[in-house]
């Protein structure tokens, strides 16, 4: 009896593997694409820092932090957290590297919440964000908002809402917090069982519960918008001016607040009618001004956006169901020669920028032929020891119905115009 020992992916965890990969590549490859468009740079952090950059950027109260860090000591007794979300991290970069702002930066990682498992959000997730530091200009806002809304229209999302909002700033949301402190103290016994106990930790995030309890009490309660000093309101009637100007769709939602506490001003979310409304968030971010003081820099305001990858494929998926996967190589060698110019020709064909592939161990043609076949490849190109005493290669039309009209021979000097004069037709 074996006692060898099997291993699975952890709960809340999952592989990601071709094809189903190249969608990643997709969505990755667009969004810094988009993100060079508008002057930002990729930025890379350690996926675990001190747990003080966490506790402090997202709030000690935060559900997060009490709950779902993931948090541990290393070998030397250092107290450290993985990534629970991308911008913390920036911000502590910009505070030690002193960078000259405006600074823009993209990032692409994961992050990670011991939280339950839902359909396009685990333990390990993803994440795409752009954060922006330096200038509390409203322009920023509506660049970064602009950014995420072309982001989403390029990788095909076109049933996507966008909701925006005004969290005031330390001049006019204190009091606000406390008028909603004490309307929510006298309707606590309405609030779910969870406000019930934690809502004066942050007054603000019983607002984003989605309990029809919660709703009900906070409906006939004080609203922020009602509450923002004047230049909060300034600021925010400019952000949605702009956008309008841009013919961006918005629609202003007094209940929306960000889930941490270094959230000021401009606050925005994008959802995906195309998803179960449920879980329909695709991405969101807002302003920050009062982060990096937080991590020990100088005042300095920010702004910036996130989208997890895995809800974003989903959002795509329930758009484009009959969407085809896009094949991983354009064409497939079947050789029964066993010579080196056969590899020789693969050399000079990938130097060309054809995507090409082979079978090994020496098989049969047909068992090759059946790997092309699988493979997705559009051509297969045959090099037989006839086709190699001839100069020539014999090039399979592998998506061609027709059977009169499947392959060609083609000279070996001319392979290469072939193959790119047939793929710029297919693909056109």
């Amino acid at each position: 009896m074996s006692n060898k020992r099997s291993f699975s992916a952890p709960v809340g965890t999952h592989d990601v593997l071709p094809p189903q990969s190249l969608e990643w590549e997709r969505a990755i490859g667009l969004f810094s694409s988009v993100a060079h468009l508008y002057g930002f740079g990729l930025v890379i952090n350690p996926i675990f820092e001190d747990v003080g950059v966490f506790n402090r950027g997202i709030g000690e109260n935060s559900d997060v932090a009490k709950k779902e860090m993931y948090v541990f000591q290393d070998r030397s007794d250092r107290k450290y957290a993985l990534r629970p979300e991308g911008t913390a991290s920036v911000v502590r970069s910009y505070v030690q590297h002193n960078p000259t702002p405006p600074w823009k930066v993209f990032y692409v990682t994961p992050a990670f919440r011991y939280e339950r498992p839902q359909a396009g959000r685990y333990r390990q997730h993803h994440q795409l964000g752009v954060e922006a530091l330096g200038t509390a200009d409203p322009n920023l806002d509506i660049e970064v908002i602009a950014m995420a809304w072309r982001f989403y229209a390029s990788f095909g999302l076109r049933r996507v809402d966008l909701m925006v909002n005004s969290m005031g700033d330390a001049a006019c949301r204190p009091q606000y917090i406390e008028s909603l402190n004490e309307h929510l103290r006298a309707k606590s016994p309405k609030l779910c069982d969870e406000h019930q106990r934690t809502f004066s930790d942050n007054p603000l995030r019983v607002l984003d519960c989605k309990t029809s309890a919660c709703i009900e009490v906070t409906q006939c309660g004080p609203m922020l918008n009602d509450s923002l000093c004047d230049e909060c309101r300034e600021h925010f009637s400019f952000v949605t001016q702009g956008l309008s100007m841009l013919k961006i769709p918005w629609t202003s939602n007094s209940r929306l607040v960000r889930g941490f506490d270094y959230y000021t001003r401009t606050t925005f979310e994008f959802t995906s009618t195309a998803l179960e409304s449920a879980q329909n968030a695709i991405g969101g971010g807002g302003r920050y001004d009062g982060l990096v003081e937080e991590l020990g820099g100088e005042a300095t305001p920010g702004i910036g956006f996130g989208s997890g990858i895995e809800r974003l494929l989903l959002a795509h998926q329930a758009e484009h169901p009959a969407a085809s996967e896009a094949p991983s190589i354009d064409a497939f060698v079947v050789d029964t020669t066993g010579d080196f110019s056969v590899q020789v020709l693969m050399d000079e064909l990938r130097t060309a920028n054809i995507r090409i592939d082979q079978s090994y161990d020496g098989r049969s043609m047909k068992s090759q032929l059946k790997v092309a076949d699988r493979s997705g490849a559009r051509l297969a190109l045959l090099i037989g020891p006839q086709e190699l005493s001839r100069g020539e290669i014999t090039m399979r039309y592998l998506r061609e119905n027709d059977e009169s009209s499947r392959q060609i021979s083609v000279p070996r000097d001319k392979i290469l115009s072939e193959i790119k004069q047939y793929l710029s037709q297919v693909k056109q």
